[in-house]
């Protein structure tokens, strides 16, 4: 049960890594300070800003907004730090309220990783001042709190680093302003709201498992739509209200709900964009598609398993009509197969009125849902693309192709995987079992992967964070070359393609000795203590033509990556033919199974947590013709090398 917690009131925390979220309604500036058991911040090295997002144990925002998630490891903080204050601030120079008593007041959360709420915080009190440390977690006796604190200053962030002891701290706030204010994208919009100044704290968990071959827990199952014995829909307008699936979250006691509009009753309920719960409009989305395709999955399964019910129902009659010698023939014999099929033709109807039904609601929703798509859910055809900026934060989540069953014709489910993502990739360059890959030339099918690889990868750069992503290629005999030009051509790798058996042990060398150095460093909570030359980025590794130029050792080594990598930041993208690949036996076999496969014409592969489809996966390519991924990489290359990431 959330604690809501008033002005110096404490909870203690549950656990040491943790998410505070912040809703503020209008664009401000997030961070926080390290301190010591006497209050003081020692050093300028001890608060995480838009400019220094990270700290050992800690991460911010890099940019105002009116949403923010910071994420805390309270293991991993130094030991001398004894509190950690969550500090927001007023962005100066970009024309916003000069004062939080302009402001709704913000609401700060402290959640679990699944999203669980364990306290929350409404700084309320707030009148002319433009800085505030709206909470604080605090160690005692060797246990973690949090308090709420909402002690605001007048003077602002600057006034609130000396009242910590920090000196030269008119410098430092100095620094922050401008690091937000030169951002690639200092301006940010707040998401839609139905009535302003007034936000949901409930959250919905953010821990939803991504569609592939070895789902995570799913979530508790829901009553199916439809049915064997579902009645007929009745006539009249579509409610897409969902009755089992909630849409927004309640709000907290006390706290006064969004104005809308009064009911047309002489129109029906439309669906909305984001009337999932969440905190951010991006994760009301995320969980929007997520339950559309739990719906989607659940009501063609009802269908399935009415028609199954009408045949099993048929074959038994005409069974007990065939089982008596006496019965098998005549007027008697033909009225009741006639009687057998028109039950049959009953139920069947009856349960594909229920699946049109169902069809026609989540159809009538992806219409509103996909145009609203910001661009890492969206399909590269999305006019989403053409306002694309390169973004300050990692999105929760990335669109990783559609999936779409028979019965649903056209209607098309976007695949979201999590970031950072928990499995490397393996792009199938070869035949498959799949009717499309039967007819499409192998060597076409060898083409198409590797412009799948180059899509997958453009996106992955184009939803991080300048800076914050890095794309190594391997490619041994140059074989992949005209597919990787868009990301040759527009400078967004920061080195060319590895050829050559050389290159190629240099790059997976590199790769190997960073995760045993991040590795270490975790394990020993010295994070600091990293050489310069290691890319604390994320990393991803396309490997091209396996195993074409690959011996054992390297073979040994992808194993490594991709089974250490990805806890470190190191994720690996294969893009071979399996049959090719049948040469190197077992030892293949680990790294097979420990990556997610996809292809790159329509598969019907993976499986749906909660009834086990098998879904026809459809992959993201780029519209042929089009220029948006080369548009699209050039900006992050021209923001790089504006930011000297």
């Amino acid at each position: 049960m959330t604690a809501e917690l008033v002005r110096g009131q404490n909870h203690p925390l549950p656990a040491s890594r943790l998410e505070i979220r912040v809703s503020a309604g209008k664009p401000v500036v997030a961070g926080a300070t390290l301190n010591d058991q006497d209050g003081r911040l020692r050093e300028p090295d001890w608060i995480a800003h838009p400019g220094s997002p990270r700290l050992p144990g800690l991460e911010v925002s890099r940019q105002a907004a009116a949403d923010h998630r910071l994420a805390v490891d309270l293991d991993a903080l130094p030991e001398a730090v004894h509190r950690v204050n969550v500090l927001l601030a007023l962005p100066t120079g970009v024309g916003g309220p000069l004062s939080f008593g302009a402001l709704a007041a913000p609401v700060v959360a402290v959640t679990g990783l699944d999203g669980t709420e364990v306290a929350c915080y409404t700084v309320t009190g707030l009148d002319a001042e433009s800085a505030v440390v709206a909470v604080e977690l605090y160690r005692r006796q060797g246990v973690w709190k949090v308090r709420a604190v909402g002690q605001g200053y007048a003077g602002g962030l600057a006034a609130m680093l000396e009242d910590q002891g920090l000196p030269r701290a008119r410098e430092l706030a100095a620094a922050v302003d401008e690091a937000v204010a030169s951002g690639p994208a200092c301006s940010v919009a707040p998401p839609a709201r139905a009535g302003d100044g007034n936000r949901s704290r409930r959250t919905a968990p953010v821990g939803a498992p991504g569609a592939g071959p070895e789902p995570r827990p799913a979530p508790p199952p829901r009553p199916a739509p439809g049915g064997p014995s579902a009645p007929p829909p009745p006539a009249g307008p579509v409610d897409y209200r969902h009755p089992g699936r909630g849409t927004t979250a309640a709000p907290p006691a006390g706290a006064t709900a969004p104005s809308a509009p009064p009911p047309d009753p002489g129109r029906p309920a439309g669906p909305v964009a984001g009337d999932a719960a969440g905190w951010s409009m991006e994760e009301r989305l995320y969980n929007q598609v997520w339950g559309m395709f739990e719906d989607l999955a659940r009501t063609t399964a009802a269908y399935r398993s009415a028609v199954d019910f009408a045949d099993s129902r048929m074959e038994q009659e005409l069974d007990t009509v065939l089982s008596d010698p006496r019965s098998r023939t005549g007027a008697a014999a033909d009225a009741a197969r006639a009687r057998a099929q028109a039950r049959h033709t009953e139920l069947v109807d009856r349960a594909r009125a229920a699946l049109e039904r169902d069809l026609g609601q989540l159809t009538a929703e992806s219409d509103v849902v996909e145009p609203a798509l910001p661009p890492a859910f969206a399909r590269w055809d999305s006019p989403a693309w053409h306002a694309y900026r390169v973004p300050m934060e990692t999105p929760m989540a990335m669109r990783l192709g559609d999936l779409g069953l028979p019965e649903h014709g056209g209607l098309r489910i976007p695949m979201l995987v999590r970031l950072p993502l928990e499995r490397g990739l393996w792009i199938d360059a070869g035949r498959t079992h799949s009717a499309a890959s039967l007819t499409v030339d192998p060597h076409e099918l060898r083409r198409l992967a590797g412009e799948l690889a180059t899509a997958v990868a453009g996106r992955l750069l184009a939803v991080h964070p300048v800076g914050d992503f890095t794309v190594h290629v391997l490619d041994p005999v140059g074989a992949a070359a005209p597919t990787l030009a868009p990301l040759v051509e527009s400078g967004a790798l920061r080195e060319p393609p590895a050829t050559g058996p050389g290159g190629v042990a240099s790059v997976i060398a590199r790769l190997t000795r960073r995760v045993d150095l991040v590795q270490m460093a975790v394990r020993t909570r010295a994070a600091d203590a990293l050489p310069p030359d290691v890319d604390t980025a994320e990393q991803l590794l396309i490997v091209h033509d396996f195993p074409h130029g690959f011996d054992d050792r390297a073979v040994t080594r992808l194993r490594y990556l991709a089974d250490e990598g990805p806890s470190v930041g190191v994720h690996l993208m294969m893009v071979a033919d399996r049959e090719e690949a049948q040469g190197y036996g077992p030892v293949l076999d680990p790294l097979w199974r420990s990556l997610l496969r996809i292809t790159p014409v329509p598969d019907d592969h993976l499986a749906d947590p909660w009834v086990g489809h098998a879904w026809t996966y459809e992959p993201p390519l780029t519209p042929r013709g089009s220029l948006i991924l080369p548009r699209v990489l050039e900006q992050v290359a021209r923001a790089r090398r504006q930011y000297g990431r």
